[in-house]
């Protein structure tokens, strides 16, 4: 029997309403680490108000509570959806916000069915498996806002563990946070016992990383430049310009839909005449309606060398049909993997390239200016966020700032301004020598079926129970 909790344990509107406001509030002030890194920490505070709201009377209540938390966490963050979405826009935000709303739900109702200490136990997993699945699983998949990627730049060596990983870490220490203990055992002394042991095991991770990048590997000389919608001349014009400022470059780089077809015989001219590579984006035709998203690389022969198509296309957008395969090319400097845009965002597309042994990923992307600042500062995240994850450098390269070059360490050590028309990002990075998976990418489906395990068993205990609560009275 579903025994309700007790009175005390259960929280007022008022009450509810306060850490719903302490929620908001700090998950804001964590994404604006832009203008103050040490915002980051701010997370620990959201984690910990969600835990909170799932102490209601009701399982719907909790869901409530939660997506409200969502709504007013989500929406200030995604305004430039408007931009892009226009009136459909606050659909989306509810949609983001009905997953914090189901995490509520759950633990509210394992709480009842199974009381509140083994529900603790379960608040890292079924925020893991909501997270994982919310942002790689399903159509409406979107990635950005999650946990760890609130902790860029101040705790990337955290990062070793996988952003989902980290986002379980997060939830854990929230949760002991949020225990009620005997004196000796205060929540603040475990805390600092498990962030003690965590930043331990982050910095023999970073020691690792480093042997890791002092290995002697062939560095690599790469020059973008930021062009949104040009016509051939000014790409001409533009690489000129490009190299004659750094004539040691040895891979140009152009952003996805550079091009708005194949690449043309003069950039293959140019290609050949000045002996470079070029990386480039433009579309593979299929139909006269259907295409691929294509990025080119030609070689300094002025001969199509490697493509590889958008393994994501954006949802509601023209973007192309889906790749059909992935493959890393096998250039002079050692295997590098070609990410188109916003695939750089999911692990499950990034994932495959290192398997394959990408050692270095460039990633042409179209950010468009009007879209907003605050839409390439998020966007940002993604880059030093995967290269922290797989020990891996990447050149990302974008139509308008901000582009990015990251070392193997998350570190970014080249980037240009919003909007930067026209600015070149250039920089030198030295391969690593394989890449890894972090550890999360084993954690978080195990974590995607025990929550659907556990919505399961609630349901059906609840499905169960209402034929007794219905029936009628003799």
């Amino acid at each position: 029997m579903n025994t309700p909790a007790p009175a005390t344990d259960t929280f007022s509107w008022k009450k509810s309403l306060v850490w719903l406001l302490v929620g908001a509030i700090c998950f804001n002030l964590a994404y604006n680490w832009v203008s103050e890194p040490a915002l980051g920490w701010f997370i620990f505070g959201y984690a910990l108000a969600l835990i909170q709201l799932t102490r209601q009377a009701t399982v719907r209540r909790a869901f409530y509570w939660g997506l409200a938390t969502g709504f007013c966490s989500y929406a200030p963050q995604l305004v430039f959806f408007w931009h892009i979405f226009g009136p459909a826009s606050p659909v989306l935000w509810v949609v983001l916000a009905f997953w914090v709303g189901l995490f509520t739900a759950i633990i509210c109702g394992a709480n009842r069915r199974w009381g509140r200490g083994f529900s603790l136990w379960l608040i890292p997993i079924v925020w893991t498996g909501v997270e994982y699945f919310r942002s790689e699983l399903y159509y409406l998949k979107f990635t950005w806002l999650n946990l760890g990627y609130a902790l860029l730049p101040g705790l990337t060596p955290f990062l070793k563990f996988g952003m989902y990983g980290t986002g379980f870490l997060v939830m854990a220490v929230a949760t002991v946070a949020s225990c009620q203990r005997p004196p000796k055992r205060t929540p603040i002394t475990l805390v600092v016992i498990a962030l003690v042991c965590l930043g331990t095991i982050a910095v023999l991770l970073n020691i690792m990383a480093g042997l890791r990048a002092h290995r002697p590997n062939p560095p690599v000389t790469i020059t973008g430049i930021q062009l949104e919608f040009p016509n051939d001349y000014i790409v001409a014009k533009s690489l000129d310009h490009a190299l004659k400022k750094y004539p040691d470059t040895q891979i140009f780089v152009l952003s996805e839909y550079t091009l708005v077809g194949a690449v043309p015989e003069s950039l293959q001219k140019w290609c050949r005449d000045h002996g470079r590579f070029l990386v480039v984006g433009g579309k593979e035709e299929v139909t006269n309606e259907e295409y691929f998203n294509t990025a080119y690389i030609v070689g300094t022969n002025g001969d199509i060398v490697f493509r590889q198509g958008k393994s994501v296309p954006i949802q509601f957008f023209k973007d192309g049909l889906p790749a059909p395969k992935q493959s890393v090319w096998n250039s002079p400097w050692g295997k590098i993997g070609i990410c188109i845009c916003y695939d750089l965002s999911y692990t499950r597309v990034t994932d495959e390239l290192i398997r394959q042994g990408a050692q270095l990923l460039i990633v042409p992307t179209m950010d468009v200016a009007e879209w907003g600042r605050h839409q390439h500062e998020l966007h940002s995240r993604v880059a030093p966020i995967r290269a922290a994850e797989y020990g891996v450098p990447i050149f990302r390269l974008a139509s308008s700032g901000i582009s990015q070059a990251v070392t193997l360490n998350g570190q970014v050590v080249a980037y240009t301004a919003f909007p930067g028309s026209g600015e070149l990002l250039h920089a030198q990075l030295r391969l690593t020598s394989r890449g890894a998976l972090p550890w999360d990418r084993y954690l978080a489906p195990l974590c995607v079926a025990a929550t659907a395990t556990i919505l399961s068993l609630l349901l059906w205990h609840t499905w169960r129970e209402k034929p007794a609560k219905s029936a009628p009275k003799k």
